[in-house]
């Protein structure tokens, strides 16, 4: 949240910063938190489901609902979503899981910056990219690994 307000400080008041603090979504920590109805495909190995491309099961991250429908409920207003997570795998993972949960019917693009500094704020907003899809694969596949080799 810190963050959130120094950024917010360094922007024209047009613009509206949320931190997400974190991860939003993640494989299930046990499978009491699979819905029933997939049990079969993700409980063998929870969240996971390894007869079927090792596809991955994604559920909120406890305490994070308040989050997201306050985040719902901004988006309603914008004219465009700038994901602002940190430029590694993670980051760029955060940012997507926020895109699918959110669902924008708005453009959404990313800003990158590596200090926060008005300037490199100020750059990172005037150079807005898209999600590096190849960064959330590779985040998801070690998370995938972390769950099956531990």
């Amino acid at each position: 949240p810190s963050k959130a307000k120094i950024i917010q400080s360094f922007l024209d008041s047009l613009y509206v910063v949320e931190s997400c603090m974190g991860h939003v979504r993640d494989l299930p920590q046990s499978a009491k938190s699979i819905p029933p109805e997939l049990k079969g495909r993700f409980g063998k190995v929870v969240g996971v489901d390894p007869d079927n491309q090792f596809e991955p099961l994604y559920v909120t991250l406890p305490g994070k609902e308040p989050l997201i429908k306050r985040l719902q409920t901004i988006q309603r207003k914008a004219k465009q979503i700038i994901l602002a997570t940190d430029e590694d795998r993670e980051g760029e993972a955060i940012s997507w899981h926020l895109l699918e949960l959110l669902k924008p019917k708005v453009p959404v693009k990313r800003a990158v910056f590596h200090e926060i500094t008005k300037d490199a704020i100020t750059r990172s907003f005037q150079d807005l990219r898209s999600i590096d899809l190849n960064l959330v694969q590779a985040q998801e596949t070690r998370r995938i690994l972390d769950r099956l080799a531990g």
